[in-house]
């Protein structure tokens, strides 16, 4: 055989072997160099990130500042109870997940085991409530309503509870002194998520896993003030996680008190009387849909009429904010929010809008002197008033002839108000205006009334309303114009001829349209925190004060006091002889007008009431009740959705709770030992050296804290009434209780 020389490889390997000792080289280099970044040029930073591996943080719950009443009288503080938490990631180590632990504990605390089982899922897109909301990583309790005996069974027997601990814990406790409840403008807490968490991790008020968080109300607005900053106990322990030391410690800061303008008592009158008006109104019949009247809902606002300061905000459906402590169960959270509830979670006095009807006609009186018309033209008030064959009919079809605007307000008389609207409507060129802005003083009015955007009242989630002008009518045409278009029909049912016609033309402003603005009515919301601002202005002179109800933030120990100030936000667009023309018309609503049946025998003289009556009509539904009140210190707003009349369904309720307010007896006389506030709380509760704030006793019994009230709820008669109330001439209180609410669409332009 021929030998294959070697020769021509031997170079290749050889090449070869360099590259790998080249390799390996540069490896160790790269390793070396490693090695002596981390060891030498590093090695006291890493060694003192190591240490801390041997730290062991224990976090110290901050206590959760109360929130006082203005005499200092707690409508949300703390307790401490007996808590039965669960760790989920102790659970999850189970072979099981926890499940047989769960069971066995069900069984000590008299509860179902699936009840137990959903307090400690967590929380997603696809989970229902109850749930666990908060990080996965922290205790999750279970119930807070533990005894002793029971938190004993868990503690002596441990090790059938791994992951299971019973501890007192100072826990949010809503106590509704007097029996005033509170409950939406109070709101709820809920523990913190991790996404919060990391959202406000470099911020001034970073958040703990352990932390609860307000999530409407006060507790929500003032969430910062009320917190405190929670201590963290730092511990060193061996690698066998023995306590060898202890390190640097944070102690835990307890939360502010915040002060409200809140009086307790008057809340209670509020909440008690807009009850007992929704019960007497769903007694009564409804002509015009042949059934008794909803009353689903409603709210109240009691106002400072000087300050803006809230003295009392109820709202009805309402329910008892304690249900959120410890975790809601599945049961309370479908009743809070399920289709049959009537979603009770919503604050109506700053959330529910509707159309305001003729309280709104304060500001069409203003728009009107602002276009030039005097306020002692003779306005005919005819029984109704026609437009492109289109009849608008007054109220029960009564003429008063020519009368002033005063008398217009007095009387509520709408054809004066369609007459007006339809000739500035003709100014400003009509459906096609000329070129150049329209004026719309009707629409420019309301905006500078304060109305179409928030009032600033310290409470989330306030809605806007709705001023319906041309720029509105064009963005809500846009983005409606193609559905409107598909379904509209020329000849079809009510609701598909005003879609036909808007279809055509629901971007300009039609004759009707302004015509049904004038009176509160067509597309205009309001809501009662609103109308309760511009009522106090007349009341005041004209100033409208952003609406406030915390009054004053102060530590813990006391040595802090940060008041918050009343704040004027914008003059009423009218002169003094205007306001002053309101004002006694106003006082003739009480006296003589659509009121005077529901007011007769007030003291009028000692103490003026003034207010407006509203009748505002809902297509497909019944006429919600508007009454807008005041006297020379308060504001009282009161609304019933499907109640019927402005003063039928919500008189006696708003004249009860100024009886309350003043000390007026249903004969009409005066005690002030027996009124609850004669004049505005001034000042702010005492506080102590401690830090702890005076406040009075409330007796379990709230009829010896309301004795007035008291009274004159023993001398109702079985629709609500006192019998000073029934005292009207027999043609006033005819005249309000035959009322025919008017249809909507009897008012709306079809051409």
């Amino acid at each position: 055989m021929t030998n294959i020389p070697e020769t021509g490889r031997t170079p290749r390997v050889q090449i070869r072997l360099v590259v790998i000792q080249i390799l390996v080289l540069s490896l160790l280099g790269t390793l070396g160099g490693r090695l002596w970044y981390l060891q030498i040029r590093e090695g006291a930073e890493y060694q003192k990130e190591a240490s801390g591996n041997h730290v062991q943080q224990v976090v110290e719950p901050a206590v959760r500042g109360s929130i006082l009443d203005a005499r200092g009288v707690p409508i949300a503080d703390n307790e401490t109870r007996l808590v039965v938490s669960a760790s989920r990631t102790d659970l999850l180590k189970q072979k099981d997940d926890g499940k047989a632990v769960l069971t066995k504990l069900a069984g000590v605390l008299g509860m179902k085991p699936e009840e137990v089982m959903q307090k400690v899922r967590l929380c997603d897109a696809k989970t229902p409530q109850p749930c666990w909301n908060g990080s996965p990583y922290q205790p999750i309790p279970i119930t807070d309503e533990a005894t002793a005996k029971q938190a004993l069974q868990i503690r002596e027997r441990s090790e059938d509870f791994p992951g299971i601990t019973a501890e007192p814990e100072a826990v949010r406790r809503y106590p509704a002194p007097g029996k005033s409840n509170t409950a939406q403008v109070l709101g709820y807490l809920s523990p913190v998520t991790d996404n919060e968490i990391e959202q406000a991790k470099d911020t001034s008020s970073p958040y703990l896993r352990s932390d609860m968080v307000g999530r409407s109300g006060l507790e929500r607005e003032y969430d910062k003030e009320l917190r405190g900053k929670a201590g963290v106990t730092r511990y060193e322990v061996d690698n066998l996680g023995r306590v060898i030391g202890k390190a640097k410690s944070d102690a835990a800061e307890p939360g502010s008190n915040l002060v409200t303008s809140i009086d307790s008592r008057v809340q209670r009158v509020a909440e008690n009387e807009l009850d007992k008006a929704m019960k007497a109104a769903r007694k009564q019949y409804d002509k015009i849909t042949q059934e008794n009247y909803k009353a689903d809902s409603g709210a109240v606002v009691v106002m400072e009429a000087k300050t803006g300061r809230i003295v009392a905000m109820a709202s009805a459906p309402t329910y008892d904010p304690n249900v959120w402590v410890g975790g809601i169960s599945a049961k309370d959270y479908t009743a809070l929010t399920g289709k049959n509830s009537d979603y009770p979670l919503l604050n109506r006095a700053i959330q529910g809008q509707a159309a305001p009807g003729s309280t709104f006609k304060v500001v069409s009186t203003a728009a009107a002197v602002q276009a030039g018309y005097a306020w002692d033209g003779g306005y005919p008030c005819t029984s109704s008033y026609s437009v492109g064959g289109q009849v608008f009919k007054n109220f029960e079809g009564e003429n008063f002839g020519p009368i002033s605007l005063g008398r217009a307000l007095e009387v509520s008389c709408d054809t004066v108000f369609y007459g007006l609207a339809d000739a500035q409507w003709k100014k400003d060129g009509g459906i096609n205006p000329k070129k150049g802005e329209p004026k719309d003083w009707f629409f420019k009015t309301a905006h500078q009334f304060g109305l179409g955007k928030e009032t600033g009242v310290d409470l989330p989630n306030e809605v806007t309303g709705r001023v319906p002008d041309r720029q509105w009518k064009l963005d809500y045409w846009k983005a409606n114009k193609d559905a409107w278009c598909k379904s509209g029909k020329k000849d079809g049912t009510y609701v598909e001829k005003i879609e036909y016609e808007n279809c055509l033309e629901g971007n300009k402003m039609r004759e009707g349209d302004e015509i049904n603005y004038s009176i509160g009515q067509g597309d205009t919301l309001v809501t009662p925190i609103q109308e309760a601002m511009i009522y106090s202005a007349v009341s005041n002179g004209g100033t409208e004060y952003q609406p406030t109800i915390g009054k004053a933030i102060v530590s813990a120990d006391g040595k802090s006091v940060q008041e918050i100030k009343p704040k004027a936000v914008r003059k009423l667009p009218v002169s003094q002889a205007t306001i002053k023309g309101m004002d006694d018309a106003f006082a003739g609503v009480i006296t003589r007008g659509t009121a005077a049946w529901k007011f007769g025998g007030w003291p009028q003289d000692k103490i003026a009431l003034h207010g407006k009556t509203g009748t505002a009509e809902v297509y497909g539904k019944q006429t919600t009740s508007w009454l807008a009140t005041y006297t020379k210190d308060y504001t009282v707003i009161m609304t019933i959705a499907q109640a019927g009349t402005g003063s039928g369904a919500s008189g006696e309720a708003v004249r009860n709770i100024y009886s309350a307010l003043y000390g007026v007896s249903a004969d009409g006389s005066i005690d002030k030992s027996k009124a609850l506030l004669y004049t505005p709380q001034k000042g702010l509760p005492k506080v102590r050296t401690d830090g702890t704030i005076a406040s009075p006793k409330i007796s379990k019994d709230p009829a010896k804290d309301f004795q007035v009230y008291s009274q004159q709820g023993d001398k109702t008669t079985g629709n609500g009434q006192t019998p000073a109330a029934t005292t009207a001439s027999p043609s006033t209180g005819n005249r309000t209780t035959r009322r025919r609410p008017r249809k909507r669409g009897s008012r709306r332009m079809l051409t």
